[in-house]
């Protein structure tokens, strides 16, 4: 099971985190599309990085065509010589058409076919083959030589796919190499629902999926803080409503979204419980949390990203001894 870590978009910290990162044992760093463009401080990191695997965790497919998506996914995968794992997400429908100005329609079959198309001009810029796209919601069909990128010996990188729910678990489960598991999540709905679904629907001739997980874990007081308020964050809205419905709290999310919407941000902690903290949440002091996660996803999870949200989370560091105790 590889160790990731969480990594900064600000351009101005990239390069000693990685640093940082790589020097305490991670395996693998992943930055969010939240406030900046990811593939910006992914450049800085795989610059200042050896042997770590890097990636968006995610950048959102729908704010672009998966000609944009491309290039920049050929072009660091060839500069860090094989190193990353394109890491890709719908978001939901309010931030694509109104923060974005994107179409949003489907977005289970629609991401199927971004991944297909994704991988079809790759095809082209590794063999040569015309370029013939033609879906249902995207079109690719020209690529003329001015245009194409350089050849990269390191071949494409891999496609990990963001899912939640059974229609884009059974996507990633079809075209993708791998699946991000939502960090609003239990190791019950990981293992009666996210495992069998994928199962269910990965071709018999393709290798296993790798399972990536960004669980919470909180090591003191303010994280355990910071993690109760992310889940009362995403427990507002509907899409992972079904989660908190495995574990009798579907009411939870009806009172979450409710004040959310009245601009109650501050209310809404404390509604979470101790229960689904838990079940969410490793705590404890290193050694605990090691057991925690090695407990719940040993046998599940491919990668581990250790998770302490918030506007400023604390350094690589804060995890040494957790990472030391993984080990």
């Amino acid at each position: 099971m590889k160790i990731d870590a969480r990594l900064e978009t600000a351009l101005s910290g990239v390069a000693a985190d990685v640093r940082a990162i790589e020097e305490i044992g991670f395996d693998g760093a992943w930055n969010t599309e939240n406030r900046a463009d990811p593939f910006l401080s992914l450049t800085l990191a795989c610059e200042h990085s050896e042997r770590l695997q890097v990636g968006p965790s995610v950048a959102i497919a729908f704010a672009r065509t998966p000609m944009t998506v491309a290039y920049p996914a050929w072009d660091l995968q060839r500069f860090s010589e094989g190193r990353l794992i394109l890491g890709l997400g719908s978001q939901i429908r309010p931030h694509v058409t109104r923060r974005f100005s994107m179409p949003w329609s489907e977005p289970a079959d629609r991401m199927r076919e971004f991944v297909v198309a994704l991988r079809a001009i790759w095809r082209t810029w590794s063999t040569g083959e015309r370029l013939e796209h033609r879906g249902r919601f995207y079109e690719h069909t020209l690529m003329a030589p001015a245009f194409t990128p350089p050849s990269n010996p390191y071949g494409p990188p891999p496609v990990f796919l963001a899912a939640v729910g059974p229609r884009m678990l059974r996507v990633t489960a079809e075209v993708a190499d791998g699946l991000f598991v939502h960090p609003f999540c239990t190791e019950a709905y990981l293992r009666e629902v996210i495992v069998p679904e994928v199962a269910a629907h990965r071709p018999a001739d393709a290798p296993p999926l790798q399972i990536a997980l960004s669980p919470f874990v909180a090591l003191d007081e303010s994280d355990v803080e910071a993690v109760r308020r992310q889940i009362s964050f995403y427990g507002s809205t509907p899409a992972y409503r079904r989660v908190l419905e495995l574990h009798g709290q579907g009411d939870l999310q009806t009172e979450l979204h409710r004040l959310s919407k009245e601009g109650r941000w501050d209310d809404m902690p404390a509604l979470v419980d101790d229960d689904l903290l838990h079940a969410m949440c490793a705590v404890g002091s290193p050694d605990e949390a090691a057991r925690t996660l090695r407990d719940r996803f040993g046998d599940v999870a491919d990668r581990l990203r250790l998770n302490r949200p918030g506007d400023a989370p604390p350094p690589p560091r804060h995890f040494a001894d957790l990472v030391a105790a993984l080990r």
